[in-house]
């Protein structure tokens, strides 16, 4: 799971007046100029900002939690945020998203996005087909199609996977769509060479990382590579559950009996043997 942002409680190409999105209790407005501003009402909450086109990408997500990060800030309010900042700076769903995708993949290939150390690690160790789980936006399954990578993307919320085959093709590119939960994913054993979970463990309690992570070893003719923040507490805005260390992963690893690996890049990497 490489992004915060999870439009899954409403439609993220839903239509809306020109420079505002409103879901629940959440108002984002563009405004002619300022910075990205949150006001709250009650449990109303008003988002302005002045945002171009080309500032949408995950860097957002950054700026973004650093504003609330002292904030009684849930998770659906920080998604809703992020969503209507994207769909209030261009007019137009699928365009709104084409440019946030395509921002966000450069900064991701270019290694100024903070999370392109984690996908340039996840692209070095697949081997052959890819199922990921956990999906979310899709951009690990962008990034690996784009190498040509014949992969799967799959997450929990259908409107994730609604929209990543909505945006895929207007990048050029061709990636598998499933809506499924991780623990139990429609397709036979043996389904491809790797399967990822990268930043998808810490949004779960152990009981369901057992079960996803004996899900990945079925499907999996190769390896199975799992990637994790290490956090000191989990962040609920972001809808982390658990944290980890390496001795977590570690753990993990003996309690599948397979080989495995360990090691630390930008968080803990679990990487194991699953033939």
């Amino acid at each position: 799971m490489s992004t915060s942002i999870t439009p899954e409680a409403f439609d993220s190409l839903a239509p809306c007046p020109p420079g505002v999105w409103s879901h629940g209790r959440v108002t984002v407005r563009r405004v002619p100029s300022g910075p990205i501003s949150l006001t709250r009402t009650g449990n109303e909450l008003l988002v302005t900002h002045s945002l171009r086109p080309e500032d949408l990408g995950e860097r957002l997500v950054a700026e973004v939690t650093a504003s609330i990060a002292d904030a009684d800030f849930g998770q659906a309010k920080f998604e809703s945020t992020m969503v209507g900042l994207v769909r209030s700076t261009v007019d137009g769903p699928l365009e709104s998203w084409e440019g946030y995708y395509r921002n966000s993949l450069r900064d991701l290939l270019d290694g100024t996005a903070d999370f392109a150390p984690i996908h340039d690690k996840a692209a070095e160790l697949v081997r052959g087909s890819v199922i990921d789980l956990g999906s979310c936006f899709g951009f690990l399954p962008l990034r690996l199609a784009q190498i040509g990578v014949h992969v799967t993307a799959t997450d929990l919320e259908p409107g994730t996977m609604r929209l990543l085959a909505a945006v895929a093709p207007r990048l050029g590119v061709f990636v598998e769509t499933l809506v499924c939960d991780a623990a139990h994913v429609p397709v036979p054993d043996d389904s491809a060479d790797t399967v990822t979970a990268v930043h998808l463990l810490e949004h779960v309690d152990e009981p369901t990382g057992t079960a996803v992570l004996a899900e990945a070893l079925r499907i999996a003719r190769e390896r199975v590579i799992v990637a994790v923040p290490y956090e000191d507490e989990a962040q609920a805005y972001h809808g982390h559950v658990r944290t980890f260390d390496h001795a977590e992963l570690t753990r993990l690893g003996m309690s599948t009996g397979r080989p495995f690996e360990v090691f630390d890049h930008h968080g803990g990497w679990l990487v194991i043997d699953s033939r």
